[in-house]
């Protein structure tokens, strides 16, 4: 409107530079180009660094793109961006969190669901908390299968197989002449191998994991 006001006019000019970037990196994410996608996004982040909620967009946008493409580690990096410079974007708060999920980091997932289910209190944020909250509960269980060295599918043959291979690796005998400190952990090493076993050759206990 006052093509004299050399500041409005560069706002103006970023403004439009901005959002024709950000819908080319939207088309470009429909159509599965990601690498496009990601580029387009990185553009458009460096056009106008005043304009906080679009640039928090991008950083959400290019977290999907960095999910899509499994560089999940990027994808956290993003949606941090995103919430640092927007502080209620929930769907940054989501993404990250299914990031999260994704890379077994449960009680920052919950933190994050917690963090959305406070301020959005629906049915599916609910839910989502709940898998997320029960998914670290597990993970603090013992993993009885990765203490055997065995696939979860492992046949009976394989589990006792397994089992026999790491006692003898661990059993106490064996490190009589080693340190008292590395004699408590390969003792504590077979009591869990021996614990392992007993569950895992048990049909019952073993469906209960």
């Amino acid at each position: 409107m006052a093509p004299d006001h050399e500041k409005a006019c560069i706002a103006c000019r970023n403004a439009k530079a901005l959002k024709a970037k950000k819908e080319d990196g939207n088309k470009a994410f429909r159509e599965g180009n990601y690498k496009l996608a990601y580029e387009l996004y990185t553009e458009a982040r460096g056009i106008d660094h005043n304009n906080i909620k679009t640039n928090a967009k991008l950083y959400c946008n290019r977290g999907m793109v960095n999910s899509k493409l499994r560089k999940l580690d990027d994808a956290i990096e993003d949606c941090t961006n995103a919430v640092k410079l927007d502080d209620t974007y929930i769907k940054a708060y989501l993404r990250r969190a299914q990031c999260y999920m994704d890379t077994e980091q449960y009680e920052e997932a919950v933190r994050d669901y917690e963090k959305v289910y406070q301020t959005e209190k629906t049915k599916e944020h609910k839910q989502l908390l709940k898998n997320a909250q029960l998914e670290l509960k597990k993970s603090k269980r013992k993993d009885y299968y990765k203490i055997l060295g065995v696939d979860k599918n492992a046949s009976e043959d394989e589990i006792k197989k397994a089992y026999r291979k790491r006692a003898l690796m661990h059993h106490p005998d064996r490190h009589s002449g080693a340190t008292a400190e590395v004699q408590k952990e390969e003792e504590k090493k077979f009591k869990e191998v021996g614990e392992a076993f007993t569950i895992l050759s048990d049909p019952k206990k073993k469906t209960s994991l």
